[in-house]
């Protein structure tokens, strides 16, 4: 009986890579973390190790192929499967119950959770604060760790009941997705018996009977050498993805790095004193030069003007990428419109308290949002959105209607959903919600994601007019100027003020067409200026 090794994620967007050479034959025995395979995609060359320890059974690519994510890399025969066959006795009868460095006996050592899906496309999120620690009793549900996306700050509860027994990672390491977190014993204590060790731990002692292996120098370098190859390869240098990030960010060569770590890993904290090292020499080296041309800085003129250069990530770069993609992808057209507000101003006024009496702030976008989802029913493909390949053409029942917001760790759009089904009230209250979750950075994932079109209300800052890019995969954004009081003629030729709202939508060309987009707009400005005209609609 065999299991396929399944190429995980390797990178942000990337679905293929080269096989670049194969660390391991067909019938060679490996370890878990062992690096497997070398391959390479359009930003990098990554190392492929082994989840579980076993035999490896079938290569299904040459060097040179191209591997696809989420399919079948390698065969293999894992020692929980060898050794379900074998007596206990010859799994434990050299293998008293160990002792990690947190005191959590390795007969416990639990079922390793792995990182689900966050968000739509997410692949990696940053730990921000666990909430608990290694040894701790957790309750079905409980919340462990909090993680920050590009999007949001996401909690991770426990799927069940249970002691921690691993925290696979430190505040502000990269975590992947579908790698594991932590580790859960759902057994009522710790130290339990040799017979109700989790199989994956049985198996993993056959394997090494033959080796005692090397105990790590600190926790943090336990923690990483889960997911890093413990086998060091000539020209290689091992360290973890987080130790990288950071080599990276103090501008550190690796391999100048003098390692502390297992089998010459290099951990943060050798990072950590490279770059002290690194800072000193060059503030001594600074202070020679100063003392050197002191005499000539007197006589030379004042330079001005420096810059300061930050390593887009997070939000930000998601958002850039985003847009980009948008923008080079989707054929945008604006149409443009002014909205008389001065009855929707009047509805509001009268509306207003009777929703604070129920504890609900009443604005301007509920009543955008209910009457936009009231002129979808009319034209059905501003709700539509299509296919990545440009094949097809996908029309959606629902109205999720998604709306900016910023947030303290920047802009999001989350939206509300089956908005056709809500009420004002519903829609506002739904609204504040949302709005309260962002400003604490923990807006749902499931918020945003599943958008049909959108609103960007850049009037609320203070904005006259904009050109909206579209929020793709979705078809139609409009944004929202603020209110001013405006001269204008009425029916008789006489000059009045009135209240009035610049309104420009951009739309997918590819889908609408501007004969559309105006009768569209017309619609949905006549239930804004005439609310009475809604309420035949509204249920």
């Amino acid at each position: 009986m065999t299991t396929e090794f399944i190429l995980p994620d390797i990178g942000e967007g990337i679905v293929e890579c080269e096989l670049l050479e194969w660390l391991v034959a067909e019938g060679d025995v490996i370890e878990e973390d062992q690096p497997v395979a070398e391959v390479m995609t359009d930003k990098a060359t990554v190392q492929i190790p082994a989840m579980h320890a076993g035999t490896v059974m079938k290569l299904h690519y040459q060097p040179g192929d191209i591997a696809k994510v989420h399919a079948p890399l390698f065969a293999m025969a894992t020692s929980e499967q060898v050794t379900k066959q074998e007596p206990e006795s010859a799994v434990t009868q050299n293998h008293p119950a160990s002792t990690s460095n947190t005191g959590i006996a390795s007969a416990g050592a639990g079922e390793d959770f792995l990182l689900p899906d966050i968000g739509e496309g997410i692949v990696e999120c940053e730990i921000v604060k666990w909430q608990v620690a290694e040894g701790q009793s957790v309750e079905e549900d409980q919340v462990v760790v909090e993680v920050m996306t590009d999007k949001a700050v996401v909690e991770i509860p426990a799927k069940h009941a249970g002691l921690i027994t691993k925290l696979y990672y430190g505040e502000g390491d990269i975590a992947k997705v579908h790698a594991p977190l932590f580790a859960l014993d759902h057994n009522d204590s710790a130290g339990t018996s040799s017979q109700s060790r989790p199989a994956h731990t049985q198996a993993e002692a056959t394997v090494s009977q033959a080796a005692t292996p090397e105990p790590a120098t600190s926790e943090s370098a336990a923690r990483e050498g889960s997911f890093e190859p413990p086998v060091a390869i000539p020209g290689k240098v091992l360290a973890s993805p987080a130790v990288r990030r950071i080599a990276r960010e103090n501008n550190i060569d690796l391999k100048s790095v003098q390692a502390s770590g297992k089998k010459g890993r290099v951990l943060k904290q050798d990072v950590y004193r490279a770059a002290e090292l690194l800072n000193a020499n060059n503030e001594l080296n600074d202070a020679s030069k100063q003392t050197k041309t002191a005499s000539e800085d007197t006589r030379r003129p004042v330079e001005s003007g420096g810059k300061r250069t930050e390593k887009v990530r997070g939000l930000q770069a998601a958002m850039a990428k985003q847009m980009q993609l948008s923008v080079q992808t989707i054929p945008h057209f604006t149409v443009s419109d002014e909205l008389m507000m001065d009855k929707l101003i009047a509805l509001r006024a009268e509306l207003k308290p009777a929703f604070e009496a129920k504890g609900v702030k009443l604005s301007f976008m509920p009543f955008f949002i209910k009457a936009l989802s009231l002129a979808l029913k009319e034209f059905p493909v501003i709700n539509s959105q299509m296919s990545d390949d440009g094949e097809y053409l996908h029309y959606f029942d629902d109205h999720n209607v998604g709306f900016a917001v910023d947030s303290k760790i920047g802009l999001l759009v989350p939206n509300i959903k089956r908005v056709q089904d809500l009420s004002l009230f519903d829609i506002a209250s739904q609204m504040q919600t949302i709005i309260e979750q962002a400003r604490e950075g923990k807006v749902p994932a499931s918020a945003l994601k599943g958008g049909t079109v959108s609103v960007s209300n850049i009037g609320a800052l203070g904005g006259i007019t904009a050109t909206p890019v579209i929020n793709k995969p979705e078809a139609a954004i409009v944004a929202l100027g603020k209110t001013q009081k405006l001269p204008r003629f009425d029916d008789n030729g006489n000059v009045t003020a009135q209240h009035i709202m610049h309104v420009n939508w951009s739309g997918d060309h590819r889908i609408i067409d501007g004969a559309t987009m105006v009768k569209f707009n017309n619609l949905w400005c006549h239930y804004l200026q005439n609310p009475s005209a809604m309420l035949m609609h509204l249920a």
